[in-house]
């Protein structure tokens, strides 16, 4: 369940194992850049497309044999990120999450969930994942709150870095848990790596983004990969064939007789 459920939601988020990465510097010189308004601004723009549609190929690797699958991914701007998946021509799970929280099933188990982002949160072992968070990771833009002063800016061959200068605490239903951030930007501000990892070196995260393309006065990623590493390495590639901006159809009801499952 959690492996395909997962993938419907954002497919960063297949595994609940424990997470832990290898942190790549950018090569060259760095140097430190006090004040940067343009920067921060860019980072931070809002998304102002009104709906889009990502045709993409998921390959999993975790040590047992998933297959290539072909997802949709409809997303209407600040509303709905909606996604179907197909394996060997068979559909095999469905999903949506709006700002209220997520639904999705998949059909090998017959299982499926209704939660808020709380689901996502502890997968992931964050607590700051909300709708917009998820919107933006998926489309390549950064989804860590940022707060300039808690951060280090320095510019090198490569574009920027935005390394935290403290843990940052992130709380959420009482909760709190303290990361330490990197973040790797291009020269033109397109986000190229995200790099997570808690206070006690347990749980980590990369996530990674190549070839960016133009699509409708945006800029998006073709590729994505996601590196989980703990009592065993996983990586999810998201490969993004085709983009469109027409609106579609997101219809969504759990079939009969499936069961309702909860992470632990």
């Amino acid at each position: 369940m959690k492996k395909y459920i997962l993938v419907l939601m954002t497919s960063a988020f297949l595994f609940s194992c424990k997470s832990k990465m290898a942190t790549n510097a950018p090569i060259g010189t760095s140097n430190e850049i006090a004040a940067n308004a343009t920067f921060f601004s860019k980072i931070k723009e809002r998304s102002d497309f009104q709906q889009l549609k990502i045709n993409s190929k998921i390959n999993i690797e975790n040590g047992t044999f998933i297959p290539t699958l072909d997802a949709t991914i409809y997303i209407e701007n600040g509303q709905k990120v909606w996604m179907n998946m197909i394996a060997i021509f068979l559909n095999v799970g469905r999903g949506i999450a709006t700002p209220d929280g997520i639904k999705g099933y998949e059909k090998w188990n017959k299982t499926y969930i209704e939660s808020d982002f709380s689901y996502l949160n502890k997968l992931l072992n964050v607590n700051f994942i909300d709708y917009n968070s998820l919107q933006n990771l998926l489309l390549g833009k950064t989804f860590v709150p940022i707060n300039e002063k808690d951060f280090i800016l320095t510019k090198n061959a490569q574009g920027y870095r935005l390394t935290s200068s403290k843990n940052l605490k992130f709380e959420n239903n009482g909760q709190t848990s303290e990361y330490s951030v990197i973040m790797d930007y291009s020269p033109d501000f397109d986000l190229s790596q995200v790099q997570l990892e808690d206070k006690n070196k347990t749980n980590q995260l990369e996530i990674s983004y190549f070839n960016w393309t133009g699509f409708d006065n945006m800029k998006l990623p073709k590729n994505v990969k996601i590196i989980i590493k703990g009592t065993k390495t996983s990586q999810i590639f998201l490969e993004n064939t085709r983009f469109e901006s027409s609106k579609m159809d997101t219809p969504y009801s759990v079939p009969n007789n499936y069961t309702k499952t909860e992470i632990r």
